[in-house]
């Protein structure tokens, strides 16, 4: 499977008993904390509004008996006083469901307002943003965050006042048939309540027979949210890649790719349909029935005078409705389905973000006791597996000292990169940073966010901003001084800007943000030698003590720095080492005491 796509079925879900329990204890908290009172108000006026409504179809229920009793009767007083009567009826009924319509859409929103922000605040906490792509779980988490929460969160809402308006209508129903309805005899026998018992054991024989049919469907629908989710992960990763694919004439590869992933989409959105199609035969053929089965039931009383046209009408929209109230879960299978997928995606979004709460990244210790502003010794930074990625016996790095490690691609630098930024979480080691140190990581493709190019030099805004000057004289020294008219110009910079500008401005925004260490991975990679060596040139001019650790795979920027080393590839990882033709004394000094272990000052 492919970074960033869903993980499969089953794979962390569990049952789908577990995953509504899991999603119950994440999403309760809107009920509780800040929001409690305008959670609890809500979910009061939509209870309110839903008994509202019950009462409002017993009231039609009896209109119906009055209407139709003086229509039997001939009755025209009657019949004016119930054609009067409609009109309140009607507004009042409208009332009603428009107050549902606010009151549960309100709730959703705000609802979905605090799981959002709950779930971004833990993706954004620490890094998590980032360390998630490190590893195999919640994958994709922008969708989840943005699509699935919505998807989990609506259809629960609709479940609820579903779920009460089927329990409270089903026994006022009820209710009903038994007191309109009475008993009824059969040859001997006489049968007391005879419409409840029928309505009660029809509507079980419809809804097992309509569960046993339709007991696959969710899996089903999983299977094709799944397939969903990788196809659409497959052609975003295409839009993000398009240059690269243009360039090596991989559109054919790609369309083939892109088949096979819908073909797998199409067999499993097939799978559903024709389950779909199975479930059909009895939804809609009880959907039918279910009308006329109470008034082939009341017939026979109706016919002997023990109950009026208007009883009969009244008994046939009370059977009616105790079947959709038993029929109500049967009725929502699908639903519930595709809701148990989306909630089981959020879940998983969850435990991975806890998971990461659980794990300390290998972050350097602080230290105010005097020394070399990094320290490193005895660090084995791993993958998740285990597997060993890098050595570095021992390293040193002075303030105001400029290192270079060269390295070929795949031997650890970036991985190195991100331990002393305090980012990687798997490995052991010893790595110590001065205290109140500020480090800098300026990557080979600087990110920068939408917006003007001011705030991108700017970003993060972590503090007071530099003064304008101050600005238009670093990208000036940095060989972007045609780009001054245009630095507040909102524009997509990170697809205009070439790559060569882009480190410019990577190492611009390193200057503006005055750092104690700066770390360069493969930060001027896009640049020739002599346009590489005038920007770490201004780099060292601009701030005289930064103390400099580039990462690189050329060894010709070596008569740029104070000091060489290389990481040399082997079975069991990468090890740091002198190069060939240094003397070693020259290139990794020894550290002069033992370092604290990680975590300690």
């Amino acid at each position: 499977m492919d970074a960033g796509e869903a993980p499969a079925e089953g794979r962390t879900g569990g049952t789908g008993w577990r995953t509504a329990r899991a999603f119950g204890s994440l999403a309760r908290g809107f009920w509780s904390g800040a929001t409690a009172r305008r959670a609890w108000f809500l979910t009061g006026s939509l209870a309110g509004c839903v008994l509202l409504g019950i009462a409002a179809n017993v009231l039609i229920a009896s209109w119906n008996r009055w209407f139709f009793d003086a229509l039997e009767a001939r009755r025209v007083a009657g019949l004016w006083q119930a054609a009067g009567l409609f009109p309140l009826i009607v507004v009042g009924t409208a009332a009603i469901q428009v107050g549902v319509i606010l009151s549960r859409e309100t709730i959703q929103v705000r609802w979905r307002e605090w799981l959002t922000g709950a779930l971004v605040d833990r993706w954004l906490a620490h890094d998590r943003f980032y360390r998630l792509t490190l590893g195999e779980r919640g994958s994709n988490p922008e969708y989840r965050i943005a699509d699935d929460v919505r998807m989990a969160i609506d259809p629960l809402i609709d479940f609820a006042i579903g779920l009460l308006n089927a329990s409270i209508s089903g026994l006022t129903f009820i209710g009903i048939l038994w007191s309109v309805g009475g008993g009824i005899t059969l040859g001997p026998a006489w049968i007391p309540a005879y419409m409840v018992a029928a309505a009660l054991l029809y509507g079980s024989l419809a809804s097992a027979a309509t569960l046993w049919i339709g007991r696959t469907l969710p899996r089903r629908v999983a299977e094709k949210n799944e397939a969903e989710a990788r196809f659409r992960f497959a052609l975003t990763r295409l839009r993000e890649n398009a240059e690269a694919v243009a360039l090596l004439g991989g559109a054919e590869d790609e369309r083939r790719a892109a088949r096979l992933r819908l073909a797998e989409l199409v067999e499993r959105w097939r799978a559903v349909v024709w389950q779909s199609g199975r479930l059909t035969w009895i939804v809609n053929g009880n959907a039918v029935l279910v009308p006329v089965v109470p008034l082939l039931l009341a017939t026979p009383k109706y016919l002997s005078g023990e109950l009026s046209l208007g009883a009969v009408v009244q008994l046939a929209a009370a059977f009616v409705q105790v079947q959709m109230a038993i029929a109500w879960l049967v009725e929502n299978w699908r639903a519930l389905a595709n809701w148990l997928a989306s909630a089981r995606r959020v879940v998983e979004l969850a435990e991975a973000l806890e998971a990461l709460a659980s794990t300390t990244p290998l972050a350097p210790a602080r230290s105010a006791r005097p020394g070399p502003l990094l320290e490193i010794e005895d660090l084995r930074l791993t993958d998740e597996r285990g597997r060993t990625i890098l050595i570095v016996p021992a390293l040193g790095l002075e303030a105001g000292e400029q290192l270079l490690l060269v390295g070929p691609s795949g031997s650890g630098k970036s991985t190195l990169a991100r331990a002393v930024a305090g980012l990687w979480p798997w490995g052991a080691g010893r790595l110590r940073l001065a205290a109140e140190a500020r480090c800098v990581v300026v990557p080979s493709r600087p990110y920068l966010p939408l917006g003007s190019l001011r705030a991108a030099l700017l970003y993060p805004a972590d503090g007071p901003p530099p003064a304008p000057a101050r600005i238009e004289e670093v990208l000036a020294r940095c060989g972007l001084a045609h780009l001054l008219p245009r630095l507040d110009e909102v524009e997509r910079w990170d697809r205009l800007l070439a790559a060569g500008e882009l480190q410019r401005l990577g190492i611009a925004r390193a200057i503006l943000r005055a750092p104690d260490l700066v770390l360069l991975d493969e930060a001027v990679g896009a640049l020739d030698p002599p346009a590489a060596a005038e920007l770490l040139a201004a780099l060292r001019r601009e701030l005289p003590g930064v103390a400099i650790l580039t990462l690189a795979q050329r060894a010709d920027l070596a008569p740029l720095h104070d000091r060489e080393l290389q990481l040399e590839p082997g079975p069991d990882g990468a090890v740091l080492r002198p190069l060939p033709g240094r003397p070693r004394a020259d290139l990794v000094r020894p550290l002069p005491r033992p370092l604290p272990a990680r975590g300690a000052a």
